[in-house]
């Protein structure tokens, strides 16, 4: 069995951690902020760690009002730009806490005038000695080169990041993304006897929209680092002006279809596919009973019934059955999930 797998295993575990451990420091940091509330927030992060930025972003802006904004590190990095920064919050996501662009803009943002967090999995990184705030993922050390339990680390910390900053997310709402977490590793047996019929698969579209959309990147992500294959990843909305052009019968679309907003949308797009005989692998939840037959389904039912929109809470649960479809596709290709080629554990760049 691959360390990969083995790590996505492990995620119900180091979400409950995670969850129990920071939230005392949560509720401090929510009371800070009530008097101290930002008028714009930057996340700034690399690779995987980006994907659940782009994840930040959305549920941020959803939950709180708050505008938010994916940082250029080369705007720090190769221009040396100054950017004003007072009266924000700048959020630095490293699964490692020692990416060199992610640190600079951290760094420089505290000079000019923004309050600080970081995210990470190494209480003794660079990051977290440098953030004025620290969510510390609690996933324990992740071996293989493909990030899969900090990644979800990562959601939940958004998620907590959102409370703090006033977003009507409960704890007992969190409670129970670690069961839903559990219920979709339930799905390992048919996830890998799913992936022997892609073993000869070089190119691939992933799709997701709103809460989902940074998952579109992630499952792209884990299907070019662990398989080599071309994904190319969109939102519903821009793959259909113009991308969709590319689409046939000889490049399978992946897609995240839960429940709410995005799901009509998300239908609409698969009647289109399917007039371009193109096969589509759906991942959803039993609440999403108007999703194909043949669809994945995480064995719980994730719509929310609150302030916030249905699919909230579907990110987590809804990631790692992609999750364990690249590594089993890994594996079935003849390759090695936790050893990609040219890839190392921790990437440091300008």
């Amino acid at each position: 069995m691959s360390k990969m797998l083995s790590e996505i295993r492990e995620q119900p575990g180091a979400l409950e951690r995670t969850l129990a451990a920071a939230w005392p420091d949560i509720e401090k940091l929510r009371t800070r902020l009530e008097s101290r509330r930002p008028r714009f927030v930057m996340l700034a992060a690399r690779g995987t760690s980006d994907n659940a930025a782009q994840f930040g972003r959305y549920l941020i802006e959803i939950a709180t009002g708050i505008p938010v904004g994916l940082a250029a590190p080369s705007v720090s990095t190769l221009y040396h730009a100054k950017l004003s920064m007072a009266d924000s919050m700048v959020v630095a996501i490293s699964q490692s806490g020692e990416s060199t662009d992610t640190n600079v803009v951290l760094q420089e943002a505290k000079a000019n005038g923004a309050f600080t967090i970081g995210i990470t999995n190494e209480a003794k990184s660079t990051l977290a000695a440098l953030a004025d705030e620290t969510i510390l993922v609690r996933a324990g050390r992740e071996k293989s080169v493909a990030a899969t339990k900090t990644y979800t680390g990562q959601l939940l910390s958004c998620y907590l990041l959102a409370y703090a900053l006033g977003a009507p997310i409960r704890r007992s709402d969190l409670d129970r993304l670690p069961a839903a977490a559990a219920a979709a590793v339930k799905l390992e047996k048919e996830i890998l006897a799913r992936a022997e019929r892609y073993r000869f698969m070089n190119q691939a579209v992933v799709v997701g929209r709103g809460l989902n959309y940074a998952n579109a990147f992630e499952w792209a992500l884990k299907l070019m680092e662990t398989s080599y294959v071309i994904a190319e990843r969109f939102s519903q909305a821009d793959i259909l002006h113009g991308p969709i052009a590319m689409v046939d019968s000889s490049i399978p679309s992946f897609l995240f279809c839960p429940p709410g907003v995005t799901w009509p949308v998300m239908n609409q797009l698969l009647e289109r596919l399917a007039g371009l005989m193109t096969e589509t692998l759906v991942i959803t939840d039993r609440s999403n009973r108007e999703a194909p037959a043949d669809a994945i389904r995480v064995p719980a039912s994730l719509a929310f019934k609150g302030a916030l929109p249905a699919d909230v809470y579907t990110p987590i649960p809804y990631i790692i059955p992609a999750q364990m479809f690249a590594a089993a596709l890994s594996v079935v290709k003849g390759l090695n999930p936790d050893q990609p080629r040219g890839l190392n554990k921790v990437t440091k760049t300008l």
